[in-house]
């Protein structure tokens, strides 16, 4: 099993630094756990690299995973709904629960 940190900085800014960091990790064999602990920053151009990863690995029935990711990075993702996506499984609905985006405009 290979562990690949994802660092503290998903942000836009970094999404090709990140894509170019996970790509040896695509065709290899071993499973792959992606560490999200330290992840602070989360923009949804990081999380599609992510999407993207995952993917392509399970398209080729190769195992990966997220491990202990940080409030941030699962906030991020269960606001985008893409759980499933990354192998995370779906919350239930419970809409008295729901959190709302402020729209800034």
């Amino acid at each position: 099993m290979t562990t690949v940190d994802l660092g503290e900085d998903l942000g836009i800014e970094t999404s090709a630094a990140l894509k170019a960091r996970l790509e040896p990790h695509l065709a290899q064999d071993q499973d792959v756990l992606l560490d999200g602990a330290q992840v602070r920053r989360v923009h949804t151009a990081g999380l599609q690299v992510l999407c993207a990863f995952f993917a392509s690995r399970n398209a080729s029935g190769r195992s990966t995973a997220l491990h202990d990711s940080s409030a941030a990075l699962l906030d991020a993702i269960r606001l985008l709904g893409i759980g499933p996506s990354l192998g995370l499984p779906s919350p239930p609905r419970n809409h008295s629960n729901a959190s709302t985006v402020e729209n800034a405009a």
